[in-house]
C-alpha cells in the first residue's frame, strides 16, 4: 500500500485478538511450555519505585501477546498478559512499539526535537540530517522521552494525587512497556474523553481534573505537546493523560509557550462544545505563569 494512503485508528483503540504467536516464537526451542516467551523484565530500564504490586518482576514470569490494541503514526500498541504459570500472580501490559526511521509517519518531527540534545557531535548531525542512522536515534529519543515523562509525571501523581498516567514497567531499545488502563478481564481499553458522554456534573469534574494535570506540567516546565481529547482516556471517573513522546521542555524549545497554547485550546475547545463554560485565555495565562514563561 502506497504511504500515502496508508490509514490510521489513532482515534479508536480496538481489541484485535491474535491468533496465535508468530513464527520466528514457534522456531525458539527455549520458550516456556505456557505463553509466547520468557518475561523481558530481566536486563530492560525499569520502571520508578516504589512499584505498584501488580508489576512482575519474577524470572519465572511469561509474556503471552493477545493482540493489537491500536496502531498510529508513529507506534503501533500491543496487549500483552504477564503472568507467573500456575499462580494468580497477572499483570496486563501495553507495549508501545516505536516504527523504525523508514516506517514512521510523525512529520513534525523537528519542532518536537527543539531543545533536545544528546552528547556525541556525529550522533546529533545524523539526527539533523535524516539519515538512516539517525532516524533511529530519533526513534529511540521517541522511546525515551515517553517513558521519562511517565516516570516523572507518575511520581509526581503519586505524590499531589493532580495527574494520572500509566506506570512506565519498562523500556527496551524502542519498545515501551507500561500500565494497561482498561478491564484486566475482557481487554477492553477504557474510552477517549473523546467518547465519553458526560453530564454537567460530571464535565464539570472533569475540567477540573484536566487544568489540574495541565497546573502539573506547567510546573514541570514542560507541555504535552499534543493533547486532545484522543489521547486522554477517562477511567473509574479519572483523567488518563497518554501519548507523550513529543513532550516538550517548554524552557529549552523556543515554542514551549506555542506548545501549551495549544494543549490547552485543543481540549478547551472539545468542553466548550459540549456546553461546559471554560476561560480558556485565562487558564493560559495561569499555566505560562506557572511554567516561568511570563
Amino acid at each position: 500500500m502506497r504511504r500515502g494512503r496508508r490509514k490510521f485508528d489513532d482515534d479508536d483503540l480496538t481489541f484485535e485478538k491474535r491468533s496465535g504467536p508468530g513464527p520466528q516464537l514457534q522456531e525458539d526451542p527455549d520458550l516456556p511450555d505456557t505463553g509466547d516467551g520468557w518475561s523481558t523484565w530481566d536486563g530492560a530500564l525499569h520502571g520508578p519505585v516504589p512499584r505498584p504490586d501488580w508489576v512482575r518482576t519474577e524470572h519465572a514470569a511469561v509474556d503471552t501477546e493477545l493482540g493489537m490494541l491500536k496502531t498510529g503514526k508513529e507506534a503501533d500498541v500491543f496487549l500483552v498478559r504477564r503472568e507467573v504459570p500456575d499462580t494468580d500472580k497477572v499483570s496486563m501490559l501495553a507495549a508501545k512499539r516505536y516504527r523504525d526511521g523508514d516506517h514512521r509517519l510523525f512529520h513534525r518531527d523537528a519542532g518536537y526535537l527543539e531543545g533536545r540534545r544528546v552528547r556525541r557531535s556525529r550522533e546529533m548531525r545524523a539526527m539533523t540530517n535524516r539519515t538512516s542512522f539517525g532516524k533511529e536515534m530519533i526513534a529511540g529519543q521517541w522511546a525515551m522521552a515517553e517513558f521519562g515523562a511517565l516516570t516523572h509525571l507518575w511520581q509526581v501523581g503519586q505524590e499531589s494525587g493532580l495527574v494520572r498516567v500509566p506506570y512506565p514497567v519498562q523500556l527496551i531499545g524502542t519498545e515501551l512497556m507500561m500500565e494497561f488502563i482498561g478491564d484486566w478481564e475482557t481487554g477492553e481499553a477504557a474510552p477517549r474523553l473523546a467518547q465519553v458522554r458526560a453530564d454537567p456534573d460530571q464535565l464539570a469534574d472533569l475540567w477540573r481534573q484536566m487544568t489540574d494535570a495541565l497546573s502539573v506540567l506547567a510546573r514541570a516546565q514542560v507541555a504535552h505537546g499534543d493533547l486532545s481529547p484522543y489521547n486522554t482516556m477517562v477511567h473509574e471517573g479519572r483523567l488518563v493523560l497518554i501519548d507523550l513522546p513529543q513532550i516538550v521542555d517548554v524552557v529549552a524549545n523556543p515554542q514551549g509557550g506555542d506548545f501549551i497554547a495549544r494543549d490547552v485550546r485543543n481540549v478547551a475547545a472539545w468542553f466548550t462544545q459540549r456546553g461546559l463554560k471554560v476561560d480558556a485565555d485565562e487558564l493560559l495565562e495561569r499555566l505560562l505563569y506557572e511554567a516561568g514563561l511570563k
